[in-house]
């Protein structure tokens, strides 16, 4: 028996496939929702794994984007999502910090892997991969590069600006300043944990945290945030697809369920 979750989110679309509740194949494409990222991301991993649509018993969608994609039999939020994934991963999570394209969430489970509450910035788009591709962007960097140029700073920058239309400003004034690209980024990357830090709190911080989402995979901002915590700071195995990954085990907990 197969099922499905799709993650669509604002920046890139995820798929994990399950058989009989144990990982078979996933697959995530750099385009997300209102794109082909969806449609390709489905054409992908059918074709990696020889598998139909019809093979599929259960699809659950997710994520930003999950109201638009047709084929799912149910919809349920990035929220639940994380939380499941993250519990079958790690079930001493008692936090999830996720940093998606837009937005970014702090959520805090109980020890059964239930949401207890959450907290998140979705208002701007400061503190999220959107306001690290900008400042690639602006210091003319690879975003992939980001993590070791922070390893290589001597003396950080202070990136004050909680805006990233304004943080943008800032950088390019440091930058005609003689202020080093090293130095930036890894300012960069402790304005992101300030901010994200602010939503952590909340939670009360309480067992194992864990990182999940793409901007998981940047060491140096991973740094940064446990710098800012003063806390050991988990990052998911595969963080970009934990709420694919949740998804598709809701898929098969509602299909046995139903069966």
């Amino acid at each position: 028996m197969y099922t499905m979750g799709v993650d669509i989110g604002s920046a890139s679309s995820k798929v994990v496939i399950l058989k009989d509740r144990e990982l078979f194949s996933y697959d995530v494409v750099q385009l997300g929702t209102g794109t082909l990222g969806p449609s390709e991301v489905i054409e992908n991993i059918l074709n990696k794994t020889n598998l139909k649509l019809s093979d599929i018993s259960y699809t659950v969608a997710t994520g930003y984007g999950r109201f638009s994609f047709d084929k799912a039999d149910k919809q349920i939020s990035e929220i639940s999502a994380h939380a499941k994934g993250i519990h079958s991963l790690i079930p001493s999570a008692r936090t999830i910090i996720d940093i998606g394209g837009q937005d970014a969430k702090a959520i805090a489970l109980n020890d059964k892997g239930s949401v207890k509450q959450f907290f998140m910035n979705d208002k701007c788009a400061a503190g999220t991969g959107r306001f690290l591709e900008v400042m690639a962007r602006v210091l003319n960097v690879d975003l992939n590069e980001m993590q070791n140029l922070d390893k290589m700073s001597k003396n950080p920058a202070t990136v004050s600006s909680t805006c990233t239309v304004f943080a943008e400003s800032e950088v390019i004034s440091q930058l005609s300043r003689g202020k080093t690209k090293e130095d930036i980024i890894k300012g960069v990357h402790n304005s992101v944990a300030h901010k994200i830090s602010g939503l952590a709190y909340r939670t009360m911080l309480k067992g194992d945290i864990v990182m999940t989402g793409g901007v998981a995979k940047n060491k140096g901002v991973v740094r940064a945030i446990s710098e800012e915590l003063d806390k050991d700071i988990i990052v998911a195995n595969n963080p970009q697809i934990t709420g694919a990954l949740g998804a598709s085990i809701y898929a098969y907990e509602e299909f046995t369920k139903e069966d």
